[in-house]
């Protein structure tokens, strides 16, 4: 349908279209345009074209759309971020790799391994980059605690752990007709069976047993909607790990994660928002995150930087920097221990990942993010 005008910004290294204004998408985008010194949000594609102009007269695009084609068409484009529903993930990947466009995309790469494979095909064809929203991985903290487990300081891991509670309200979940089916697997545990991926190296998942149940919404059982989860996964080394999930925690947005192994324990994460903590005749109290993007603010922008800094390597011919950034194998393990927790929880039998899709370990970085400092 061809682009709509907005006032021009100056020029960045790397020229970044945006597909998907929503939540996330606008966060991002805040991200390279004022975040991100090497890069330019270039243009912006939303169906939903008020939002787009919004976002876009805020951030000064000059270039809108209501069709992403139009943006992936447009050879002043280098790279497209991708943060439109899930249901559209893998196929925005494939047509981004076709047009030549190196892609980051949110999680799940994917609804089936089978549309993630064809997409990460389509992507190995054309030589461009994905790189998948992982953003555990980018926090400062869980990444201290992946170069303990590299140095071998807590020996060999035995028992994992990862949680995330999303924050509440004393109401419950607002709306829960508007949150698709699956998605406690699909869109929230995904990032805990990612980390618990990336802190057990080496090793894959090979068993599932999940129970999930609508406790904080019962109402809204009957639509799909399960809203509280426990997913037991036993990995090709023996190590056991328990990723857990609720949508609705009244203290603030509670992220955790712990490994303990042969020599010792790590440990990562938690709702506080800062270590500063208040004695009083009241109690002790903290103060603690409610958004997302506040608790993983640095860790959502240190994702992009490396994606920015991986697309200039690539133009540029030089080598790109060493990170454990989310690569194909990393986005399609997670979503097979994803689609076997739903399966198991629906059945309520362990699921053996194998009959989801045949994983292999990713490939280790150099280093982990966090190493500079």
């Amino acid at each position: 349908m061809g682009y709509l005008q907005h006032p021009v910004t100056e020029d960045r290294p790397v020229r970044i279209g945006l597909l998907g204004a929503g939540w996330i998408g606008s966060f991002h985008a805040e991200s390279v345009a004022h975040r991100i010194p090497n890069a330019r949000l270039e243009a912006i594609a939303d169906p939903a074209l008020p939002a787009v102009e919004e976002l876009a007269g805020r951030l000064g695009v000059a270039k809108i759309s209501s069709d992403p084609a139009d943006v992936l068409n447009d050879p002043d484009v280098d790279a497209v971020l991708i943060a439109a529903p899930a249901r559209f993930h893998a196929g925005l990947i494939a047509a981004a790799a076709r047009a030549g466009k190196h892609a980051f995309c949110e999680k799940p790469g994917g609804r089936t391994v089978e549309e993630l494979d064809d997409a990460l095909d389509a992507a190995g064809a054309a030589g461009v980059i994905v790189q998948f929203g992982f953003n555990r991985r980018y926090s400062s903290d869980f990444a201290a605690a992946r170069r303990l487990i590299d140095d071998g300081a807590i020996g060999t891991p035995q028992l994992l752990r990862s949680l995330t509670r999303d924050p509440g309200n004393p109401d419950g979940i607002a709306n829960p007709e508007r949150i698709p089916p699956g998605t406690i697997f699909l869109e929230t545990l995904i990032h805990d069976f990612d980390t618990l991926n990336w802190l057990n190296p080496g090793a894959v998942p090979v068993r599932v047993h999940a129970v999930a149940d609508a406790l904080v919404a019962p109402e809204a059982k009957e639509g799909g909607l399960l809203d509280t989860a426990v997913v037991t996964v036993t990995y090709s080394n023996g190590a056991i790990a328990v990723a857990e999930a609720n949508f609705n925690a009244l203290y603030g947005y509670d992220v955790r994660g712990e490994v303990f192994g042969s020599a010792g324990m790590v440990t990562a994460g938690g709702p506080q928002a800062s270590t500063a903590m208040s004695y009083t005749a009241a109690g002790i109290n903290a103060s603690t995150v409610r958004l997302n993007v506040d608790l993983f603010h640095d860790a959502y922008t240190a994702e992009l930087v490396h994606f920015v800094d991986s697309v200039k390597a690539d133009r540029d011919g030089v080598q790109a920097p060493a990170a454990q950034a989310a690569g194909g194998a990393d986005a399609r393990n997670a979503l097979a221990v994803a689609l076997a927790a739903s399966r198991s929880a629906q059945t309520g039998l362990p699921v053996d990942v194998a009959t989801i899709a045949e994983l292999r370990p990713a490939e280790p970085a150099l280093h982990t993010v966090g190493d500079e400092a």
